[in-house]
């Protein structure tokens, strides 16, 4: 645990309840109160993915349950805050993806799915996708492979397939689709490599690779593979001449 992020983020919170004093009791009861990063996360994510299924109580032990049974998963949820900060301009305290972003919610409650996929428990895992589809806008199979230290700006609309896997440091944006052709089985999602930035309403498809500090532009639909430090638009794709 980065126990200097704990404090920086709990500091934050002191400040935010010090601004919006009205908001104390809900920043106390979900962040203040809290005895970690990992208890904070499903404290929020309880807050909002409850149902007449599950209550947020039973939401929040089960989610907390799963974090620290499963290795890495801390290490990631830190990663995923660091990089929204670094590169969200509209974020200024990392504490803000944590309270308010749906990109950084739907990632920590995929992070929670994908350890219960891993572990054969698919129902529970297929469940906790549906409620992050439906609160968060964001639809992300729990089998799909994600390294912490990825940014998913806005949420709205974004899709991610099953066998996808995405590296550290990539940004995509909404209205993504990371799918299928419908005709292919086994390993048919695309690869997104480190560095890598996917921007708003663009669709890849199939198993492709995405390259290491490749750019999608925004609208594109991508059929082959981008090589390394490219960016490519249009529909289908092309490399762009600047």
């Amino acid at each position: 645990m980065d126990r200097e992020l704990w404090k920086e983020i709990q500091h934050e919170i002191h400040l935010r309840v010090d601004a919006e004093p009205s908001l104390g009791s809900f920043l106390y009861s979900l962040i203040l109160s809290q005895r970690d990063l990992l208890a904070a996360v499903a404290s929020i994510l309880a807050s909002k993915l409850h149902s007449d299924a599950l209550s947020a109580m039973d939401i929040k032990k089960f989610i907390l349950d799963v974090y620290r049974d499963c290795d890495d998963i801390e290490l990631s949820l830190e990663a995923d805050l660091r990089f929204f900060k670094a590169n969200d301009p509209a974020c200024n305290y990392i504490s803000t993806p944590l309270l308010f972003y749906k990109g950084f919610l739907g990632l920590a409650t995929y992070r929670a799915a994908n350890c219960l996929w891993e572990n054969d428990r698919h129902t529970m895992a297929l469940f906790l996708q549906n409620r992050a589809s439906e609160v968060f806008g964001v639809d992300i199979h729990p089998a799909a492979k994600i390294a912490g230290g990825v940014m998913i700006d806005h949420a709205t609309g974004v899709v991610i397939g099953e066998t996808t896997e995405i590296e550290t440091e990539v940004s995509i944006f909404r209205g993504v689709t990371l799918g299928g052709k419908g005709y292919e089985s086994g390993k048919r999602h695309p690869n997104i490599s480190k560095g890598a930035s996917i921007y708003a309403a663009s669709t890849i498809l199939g198993n492709i690779t995405i390259g290491e500090g490749a750019v999608v532009a925004a609208g594109s639909l991508v059929l082959k593979d981008v090589a390394n430090n490219t960016t490519v638009a249009g529909v289908p794709a092309k490399e762009t001449s600047g």
